[in-house]
């Protein structure tokens, strides 16, 4: 009996808001550059440090919010603009589809409210966690978005502040953050599944077909069509092996 105590006071420790709190520290210094990379050229492309926390509150996408500035700057359209945005975080249906079927015992708001804050990060997070298991705790997953969140808001804040004495964030790399980022997160869960083979044949059937869709039509539209394909290709062969 005393053993089993112990047992559930592990697993509840190991499932509380501190523990997703804990768990979301490896990836913070990732939010903390990119983020400050995305506020600084945020504030270059013409926006105000309120315009640039207030696209961090309400869209919370790194991807987007570069993206945004980049088509400020270039004079685009709201409507380009919003189209392009919706394209690139289409990605998300997948992310969420993913981590849905952890999240079964839960009501269809809180599910709504889990997913509003993922992003490509906490999924990875996530997902390495659901790896043994067979559901998601709640108060887990809301203290590893909910960190994420308050430090990507912070983030953005500082380098919309401190982008006033930055006037060329190409010279010190930062519009290459973001996918400085994103290759790093792929590397690491490369290595960390030890599934190299087959990893590196879903890697390689993705870029195939970004170059080759990408030749016909937007970039953005081929990442979604790679993203599904290799995805597919990923799932024939786990099934074949």
């Amino acid at each position: 009996m005393q053993q089993e105590n112990v047992q559930l006071r592990f697993e509840s420790s190991e499932d509380s808001f501190l523990q997703g709190i804990k768990d979301c520290v490896p990836t913070l210094l990732g939010y903390l550059s990119i983020g400050f990379a995305a506020g600084v050229v945020g504030h270059t492309s013409g926006l105000s440090v309120l315009e640039i926390t207030l696209m961090s509150v309400l869209i919370y996408a790194g991807s987007a919010q570069f993206i945004i500035a980049g088509m400020v700057a270039a004079h685009g359209s709201i409507a380009a603009i919003v189209f392009t945005v919706f394209i690139v975080n289409l990605r998300h249906l997948l992310l969420s589809a993913a981590l849905s079927p952890y999240f079964r015992h839960l009501t269809t708001l809180k599910t709504m409210m889990i997913g509003s804050l993922l992003t490509d990060e906490t999924f990875g997070v996530s997902i390495n966690k659901a790896s043994d298991q067979t559901s998601l705790s709640e108060k887990w997953m809301n203290g590893l978005n909910v960190t994420a969140y308050l430090n990507w808001i912070f983030a953005t804040m500082a380098g919309a502040f401190f982008g006033q004495w930055i006037t060329n964030p190409e010279k010190f790399g930062l519009d290459f953050a973001l996918s400085a980022m994103f290759i790093g997160l792929l590397v690491l869960q490369l290595l960390g599944r030890k599934k190299l083979a087959r990893d590196l044949i879903v890697v390689m059937s993705a870029v195939v077909i970004v170059v080759g869709i990408s030749m016909v039509t937007s970039g953005s539209v081929a990442v979604i069509i790679a993203t599904i394909s290799a995805a597919t290709i990923g799932v024939l062969i786990e099934k074949w092996k």
